[in-house]
């Protein structure tokens, strides 16, 4: 029975079928639009998370200055100096790698191009610390970076702009008014979450860049890195109890210091694109109701429009359940066909911006399962009035309808 009712509902809708196209339209709109705003939700989402990792994974970062007090600036301290550094190293023996580094801006110049560059002074312990690999050449070495060696490693931008493909390795270019030696060119990092070009550096050891470029010993910013399985919470408050200690914060005051967990910032940016996909979600499923609608109004005329044959199929014995299985298989077909239409056409226009805004594309089986469940509920929902009029037409009056 469900499937001569299925067969009569494509009849029926194959008979008109430009009026069903308009039909539809709604629930083709609400699908795509639903499919395609999670899609790319769930990308960016992805990305978030993936331009965070770039980072380096398992990493607490410290900084001079204590958080903005509420309605006030940020409390400004001393610089983290060596001294700090040692402590925090000494106080997590257990960690993967303790890295000091500081930065700056230079104007780098080979042969007539010249480029303005972050300049980035840091400890050998600097590459394991961020995850980050050298795609040619070599790292500095510990006795380069106690002896102040005048050596650098390129960025891939800066690579790019400077030698274009080629092997700079070997090669000299002046770092402000420093003449440094190429030993190498960092692997490909591509753009941060912040949108900063990770690639557009310039990477020394941290004394050259101390001696040669800062003009002081002040460090920047310590990075921290545990090993897998590393609990950070706990790393997190013995490096803060470290740095009170060494730069001899009282107890009654605020940290001169802030130390950020890379991974609780990339999930609380995860969870902020998370709502931020679910509210558009919810606003784009509104159209869904808007196409049930169009579903409801369309099973009406139909239902008005075939009232003589409905009376036909009663008079003959067809029973109240019969009339309303038709019209309501009728309007679940029509919902599901829109469905199926929406969720190609929302995982193309998902697939183009995913493309156009380099983020990952990542479809959800689950959500394309809801939408075309969903679909069928709207049509089942909305068709079931019209049906259920259907039903209980009076076939003697049914008979004299013209």
């Amino acid at each position: 029975m469900i499937w001569e009712a299925v067969r009569l509902a494509l009849s029926s809708i194959r008979r008109n079928l430009l009026r069903s196209f308009l039909t539809l339209l709604g629930i083709v709109i609400g699908v795509a639009a639903v499919i395609a705003m999670i899609t790319i939700g769930s990308g960016t989402t992805q990305k978030v998370k993936d331009d965070i990792a770039k980072l380096g994974s398992n990493l607490l970062v410290v900084r001079a200055g204590g958080p903005p007090t509420p309605g006030g600036p940020r409390i400004r301290a001393a610089a983290l100096d060596g001294e700090d550094v040692k402590a925090i190293a000494a106080r997590l023996p257990d960690a993967r790698a303790v890295s000091a580094a500081a930065q700056s801006t230079a104007r780098v110049i080979s042969g007539a191009d010249s480029l303005s560059v972050p300049i980035t002074g840091a400890d050998s312990r600097y590459f394991t610390a961020r995850d980050w690999s050298v795609s040619l050449g070599r790292e500095f070495t510990e006795q380069e970076e106690r002896g102040g060696a005048t050596v650098c490693l390129l960025g891939e931008t800066v690579r790019s702009q400077f030698f274009g493909a080629g092997d700079p390795t070997g090669q000299a270019v002046r770092v402000g008014r420093l003449s440094c030696t190429v030993i190498g060119v960092l692997e490909t990092k591509g753009f941060s979450g912040f949108g900063l070009d990770q690639d557009l550096t310039v990477l020394m050891p941290l004394t050259t860049f101390q001696r040669r470029i800062a003009g002081n010993r002040d460090v920047e910013t310590i990075y921290v890195a545990g090993g897998d399985g590393a609990l950070m919470s706990e790393m997190q408050d013995k490096v803060e109890e470290s740095l009170r200690e060494t730069r001899h914060v009282p107890s009654d005051r605020e940290d001169d210091f802030s130390v950020r967990d890379m991974t609780q910032v990339a999930e609380t940016m995860a969870s902020a694109t998370t709502v931020m996909t679910g509210m558009l979600g919810a606003l784009a499923g509104v159209s869904l109701l808007v196409g049930g609608i169009g579903i409801m109004n369309i099973m009406l005329v139909s239902v008005t429009e075939r009232t003589r044959e409905i009376g036909i199929r009663l008079a003959i014995g067809a029973q109240e359940r019969d009339i309303l299985l038709q019209f309501l298989v009728e309007a679940v077909v029509l919902s599901v066909i829109g469905g199926l239409v929406g969720i190609a056409l929302g995982l193309a226009l998902a697939g183009a911006a995913s493309l156009s805004m380099s983020l990952p594309f990542s479809p959800s089986i689950a959500v394309i399962g809801l939408a075309v469940g969903f679909s069928g509920v709207i049509g089942m929902t909305f068709g079931f009035f019209p049906a259920l009029r259907a039903a209980r037409l009076d076939p003697i009056d049914a008979l004299r309808h013209e």
